[in-house]
């Protein structure tokens, strides 16, 4: 099955197609259409299955459906997540998927000053990405309101509840309207997630995804234990002992992109930078150069990288260690496809030595420690 097969709205369909993407994952091709039929959805699925799109493509839309209708402004969808770091990409993908319609959307989340999301919010948003803190700060000084959404997504319940955020999130659906629809996902289904979804739900679809086998055979892993101040100088190292090789470096944030390839640059290495800052034909011209060969370096962000697949890529480098280990699995599975081998090399600061472990206990695999030589 193809996107074009799943009665994509036309705007919708182009940015996808722009992306390079024509067929949709297991999560996708079962999501898309129940969501577009207006059914409630059930959606049990990992990070890095593709179901940020399963909700966003829907949403957007009913959006512009709605549009036409000349149905009333406010926010119509409230996306629910547990960090910000979710809802920023979240955010993102959104901005990919919408970048041909007129819909506009915002979003908001705590530790940062709210001056600029309150104008945001002023000025008028269609679609709010939010985490329930600063959602509800937000909502008690009046400056969001709830009244007319008529799509709301729960993305990452488990992980919201483990964070202590049930009691935030009844909160804000009690403001919710009634009759709305619901798409919530989760990545386990236990006791307490059932009970939430049997409170919001009305006759949903159920989805289940299974994970696949978080283990890349195909992919020889090393960690190279480093304090932060280094990796730049490692880096380095590695590249130019690298010289004929395409390598495709993963960086946590989009600043820190452009950071590397300046610093790169200064050492006489090549790169270029694909994140969602870059405007679409920037990332187009990136990726293209980088598939055949002009550019032998490639510094990417986890949404960003998802239009890159290329079957005989031999290294991937994490700068930064991902906030979500399933992403370390969706980063390393870049390389070692199609048959063909692959190395993954990962720089871990004392900062980041939690999350190598979570890493290691969802694959199962202790990584290889590598000697540095730099």
């Amino acid at each position: 099955m193809t996107f074009k097969e799943l009665n994509i709205a036309p705007p919708i369909l182009k940015a996808i197609e722009e992306k390079g993407y024509l067929i949709p994952t297991p999560i996708q091709e079962k999501a898309i259409p129940a969501a577009l039929n207006k059914n409630d959805i059930l959606g049990c699925a990992q990070t890095g299955t593709g179901k940020t799109a399963s909700f966003a493509i829907p949403v957007i839309q009913h959006l512009l459906t709605d549009q036409e209708t000349g149905k009333s402004r406010g926010i119509k969808a409230l996306i629910l997540t547990p960090t910000r770091e979710l809802a920023l990409q979240i955010s993102e993908c959104i901005n990919d998927y919408a970048c041909h319609t007129r819909i506009r959307h915002g979003v908001i989340f705590g530790g940062v000053n709210q001056r600029a999301q309150v104008d945001m919010l002023r000025k008028g948003t269609d679609i709010l990405v939010a985490t329930p803190g600063r959602l509800l700060d937000l909502m008690n000084q009046g400056y969001v309101h709830l009244d007319q959404v008529r799509y709301f997504v729960l993305d990452e319940a488990d992980r919201m509840l483990d964070m202590g955020f049930i009691h935030d999130i009844r909160r804000v659906l009690a403001k919710l309207p009634e009759n709305k629809q619901t798409l919530f996902f989760s990545a386990t289904v236990p006791d307490t997630i059932v009970s939430l979804a049997n409170s919001l739900l009305k006759n949903p679809v159920r989805i289940s995804i299974t994970p696949q086998s978080p283990v890349v055979e195909t992919v020889e892993q090393f960690v190279y234990y480093i304090e932060k101040e280094e990796k730049g100088h490692l880096l380095i190292s590695l590249l130019r002992k690298a010289e004929n090789q395409s390598v495709l470096i993963f960086s946590r944030t989009k600043h820190n992109a452009d950071r590397i390839v300046r610093s790169l640059s200064k050492a006489g290495i090549g790169s270029q930078a694909i994140h969602g800052n870059k405007s679409q034909t920037a990332r187009q011209l990136a990726l293209g150069n980088f598939k055949s060969g002009k550019t032998r370096v490639m510094v990417a962000t986890d949404i960003a990288a998802r239009g890159i697949d290329i079957n005989e890529l031999p290294l991937v480098i994490n700068y930064d260690l991902p906030d979500i280990p399933e992403t370390y699995v969706h980063r390393i599975g870049r390389t070692g496809r199609a048959g063909n081998t692959g190395i993954a090399l990962t720089f871990c600061s004392r900062e980041e030595r939690k999350l190598m472990n979570s890493i290691q206990k969802l694959t199962g695999k202790k990584l290889c420690r590598a000697e540095l030589s730099v």
